[in-house]
């Protein structure tokens, strides 16, 4: 062996004197601590992550389980930490705020919150999403745990409507060139 490779053993042979540079069992016992120490280093890097939500991987049960989530490791790590992060948001009171954050934090889109007193009902916009999110049903459990008991809650999606169809001016055979189902349709953007 002539070369070090480990990044840690690079840098621990810098701190050796230069003659150093030339010995090969020198060399060779860099490269073995080195090694050792570019996986210790890489552990605690990915033990740190864990602390964090956004980059937290094999971290997101003990997130889940300290704030009363029901463990989901069926579900996508995005998904698991948009729950996450929606719990993080929706403590205090509900103020059209709050329910707007923790809206957010599901859908990455733009969203309207509108309140009706009369009604007692709040409905939920996407604005500049077409479709319904994938994971709509961790959405309204963690907008139900945020909005008061009394409050109904409504949602409003957008679609792909006739008009803006007829605004592409397309031929039914550039239509069917697309090859898209009518769910497919129906969020085409």
């Amino acid at each position: 062996m002539t070369d070090i490779t480990s990044t840690r053993g690079k840098e621990m042979l810098g701190y050796l004197p230069s003659y150093y540079e030339t010995s090969r069992v020198m060399k060779s016992i860099l490269q073995v601590e080195g090694t050792e120490f570019d996986k210790l280093r890489q552990a605690l890097d990915e033990t740190l992550n864990q602390f964090f939500v956004r980059t937290a991987t094999w971290g997101l049960n003990t997130w889940e389980e300290e704030l009363g989530l029901p463990i989901t490791p069926d579900q996508s790590e995005s998904e698991r930490r948009d729950k996450i992060i929606s719990r993080l948001r929706g403590y205090g009171t509900a103020t059209i705020s709050v329910v707007k954050q923790v809206t957010e934090s599901y859908d990455k889109g733009a969203i309207d919150v509108v309140e009706d007193h009369a009604a007692y009902t709040i409905t939920i916009q996407f604005v500049d999403t077409t479709g319904v999110p994938p994971n709509l049903d961790d959405l309204k459990a963690a907008v139900r745990a945020v909005v008061p008991a009394h409050l109904e809650i409504k949602y409003e999606f957008n679609y792909f409507i006739w008009d803006e169809l007829d605004k592409k001016l397309w031929t039914w055979d550039q239509l069917d060139a697309l090859n898209l189902t009518w769910s497919e349709l129906e969020v085409y953007d």
